[in-house]
């Protein structure tokens, strides 16, 4: 009996299309701590926001607890996810 067995799982092309095709959302959380000027300016500065789209973002999610800010790959998701953390703002990837 080995200790160590490995399963190798495979895919379909169809498979790996469809997942590379998949459109992930990186959502905004209203957090206690951010205020709405850092919230736009964060918008404008790293997602390239008008300053109006980036003011309906901001109360979105103060009104909502949340709103999708962006979509594309995970990767893309990711990265962005990353910045605005280090910004201070409350960002998941879905």
């Amino acid at each position: 009996m080995s200790a160590t067995e490995t399963q190798t799982e495979t895919f379909t092309l169809e498979e790996i299309l469809s997942s590379l095709k998949t459109v992930h959302h990186l959502i905004l959380w209203n957090d206690d701590v951010n205020t709405f000027d850092h919230v736009i300016y964060c918008m404008i500065k790293y997602l390239d926001y008008s300053e109006s789209q980036a003011e309906k973002i901001a109360h979105e999610v103060h009104n909502k607890g949340k709103c999708v800010i962006l979509e594309g790959s995970f990767t893309e998701m990711e990265i962005y996810r990353k910045i605005l953390q280090q910004e201070g703002l409350t960002v998941t990837v879905d």
